[in-house]
């Protein structure tokens, strides 16, 4: 791993996405390994611990021509992370802009540049839907959900046509939920878990695949650098899933809570998602629950990761008790759970 990440060094890096929880970690390393980076990021977005960072900085959207031009000039490496809000997004075609026309606009500024070296693009397991049976691997049929899924689909169908047609070369991480100290979209489980309970919608087992940030930017960078990772598609997932019952369960071992599980009904909460969604977004307000945050207890998603170990020869370092226990930890040392 110390070797391949000597050859970002000296070399122009643009990150999307960098003031992300993911694209955060990212832009540590890639700074550690000597990169000469660059940021697009919404005028909005803070900046926090890569203040101390040196960073050339582009403000705006990722999907303005103006700034992608600006951002792409003499790069060797694009890592193209940006995603929309999935609560805060009126509609598919905003979704859109984000993920399938910034990925225009960059692979664009880039194809047939000598010195350019690789394009990666992060997508999401979500392409695949809800995994009937067993394992899913890269080949597993895409079903997406929701716009959020279905725009980040368009993206990387799109990236790698456009590839195979002008030989820009590119890699596609499609990573499991992410999670690790720094992480709040599982925040809301650890909350419950503290308080005693976890409230498990439906009859299913709501299997569930993390990855530690630690190990999904090690992948993204790996993917970017060995030959053999151009034109592929990784799926980016620990080695083994769990279910939410399990996972809660085990984080209230991580925080000495007995923990009782309560199992709900769905429909009142989908009938509930969909008349918040109904008041909220013709006012400009995020809707405090919609599918999605429903969706999350009702599918199974397992995935086979052999062909990162395989083709990038990585072993993932994470396995579920060790970074849910750092993330507890971070969590407790932050006051954000009791």
């Amino acid at each position: 791993m110390r070797e391949e990440m000597k050859k970002f060094a000296g070399k122009t890096v643009l990150i999307t996405g960098a003031t992300g929880f993911t694209g955060r970690m990212l832009t540590h390393k890639l700074a550690e390994a000597g990169a000469n980076i660059r940021i697009i990021a919404r005028k909005s977005s803070k900046r926090g611990d890569l203040k101390k960072l040196d960073l050339t900085w582009l403000r705006g959207e990722v999907y303005d021509p103006e700034i992608v031009r600006q951002a792409t000039e003499g790069v060797h490496y694009i890592f193209h992370l940006a995603a929309a809000f999935r609560e805060t997004r009126p509609d598919e075609e905003s979704y859109r802009k984000v993920h399938l026309y910034s990925t225009q606009l960059l692979a664009k500024s880039v194809a047939g540049r000598p010195e350019f070296e690789c394009f990666l693009h992060v997508s999401t397991v979500g392409v695949h839907g809800h995994v009937e049976q067993g394992y899913a691997n890269e080949d597993y049929r895409f079903a997406p959900g929701d716009s959020y899924q279905r725009t980040k689909l368009e993206a990387e169908l799109w990236l790698a046509e456009f590839g195979e047609e002008t030989g820009l070369p590119f890699s596609i991480i499609r990573p499991g939920p992410i999670f690790g100290p720094g992480d709040m979209r599982l925040l809301k489980i650890f909350r419950m878990v503290s308080r005693g309970f976890f409230m498990m919608l439906g009859k299913g087992k709501g299997w569930y695949h993390l990855v530690h940030v630690d190990d999904l930017t090690n992948v993204m960078m790996l993917a970017a650098v060995i030959p053999e990772a151009k034109s592929e598609a990784f799926i980016a997932t620990g080695d083994e899933p769990i279910s939410m019952v399990n996972m809660a369960k085990l984080i209230g071992t991580k925080i000495d809570r007995k923990v009782r599980i309560i199992r709900l009904p769905l429909w009142p909460f989908y009938l509930a998602s969909d008349l918040c969604v109904a008041i909220c977004r013709p006012l400009g307000l995020s809707p405090p629950i919609y599918r999605r945050r429903v969706d999350f207890y009702t599918k199974d998603r397992m995935f086979d990761n052999s062909k990162i170990k395989k083709t990038l020869h990585y072993q993932f370092k994470y396995d579920n008790a060790r970074g849910l226990a750092e993330t507890a930890k971070w969590y407790l040392d932050h006051n954000l759970i009791t």
